[in-house]
Formats: structure tokens, sequence, C-alpha cells
């Protein structure tokens, strides 16, 4: 749903999270027409999946829902593997890392929280990342 509301400036309500979808779309971003394609998983994936995507990526938004401390525990590990992954010397002879932002999703559902928003913020400054709550 974050994906689509990128793109379409809207909020699709009718959206299914287990469909892993590819999105194109060209922004004007500082004066400067960026085309991206978004790999939106469908956060199922298996090891060598999951590594295949990471290689694949440029930039990385890793997305947890506040409503879902299990999504919030993986924060941590897929930023992990980033960082590996990315700093392979089969890579790019360990060029620079891309840039990572941890996103925290549905901040508007109060009363289903389960991931307080200095939990967010204490892991993003662990890992010293950029942290954004959205809904």
């Amino acid at each position: 749903a974050l994906t689509v509301r990128f793109i379409t400036r809207r909020f699709i309500g009718d959206y299914d999270p287990t469909l892993e979808m590819i999105y194109r779309h060209v922004a004007l971003i500082d004066g400067e027409m960026v085309h991206f394609e978004i790999l939106d998983t469908a956060g199922q994936e298996d090891s060598l999946q999951i590594e295949e995507k990471i290689k694949w990526g440029d930039g990385f938004a890793v997305v947890y829902s506040v409503t879902d401390r299990c999504s919030f525990d993986e924060v941590m590990r897929l930023c992990f593997l980033i960082n590996h992954i990315h700093s392979s010397p089969k890579r790019s002879g360990g060029a620079d890392q891309p840039p990572v932002v941890i996103v925290a999703n549905k901040k508007d559902l109060q009363f289903d929280r389960m991931v307080s928003t200095q939990d967010g913020e204490n892991l993003a400054k662990a890992l010293k990342l950029p942290f954004y709550e959205i809904s």
C-alpha cells in the first residue's frame, strides 16, 4: 500500500500484501527526472530469495508495521543482510553502501500499536539509519 500510495498519490484500500510486484515510476526529484523500479516484496521469502532481491536493489526502505511486533523484529536482520550483501567483495569491489531507511507504518492505529515510536527510534539510532513513522 505504501508503494501504491507513492506512485498514485492515493490510498488504495483493496491491496493484497501477499503479492509481489515491480512498479515502474518516473518522478521529478530536486529538479531531476528519476526513473524508479520498485520491488514491493511479499515479505514471505526464504533466505535465498531475499538475498537475490537485496542484490537487485540500489536502495531500501525497510518497512514494518507498528501493529506487528514480528515485522519490527525482522528489521535488524534485513538491515544486516543488506549491509553484508552490499559490502561483499564480489559486488562492485565493496562499493559504497546503498541508502537504507527504516519506515514504521500504520502510526494512525494507536489502539493496535505493539511497537512504540521510541523502539523504532532506538533501533534506527543503533543502526545509524534514518527513521520515519508514517500512515
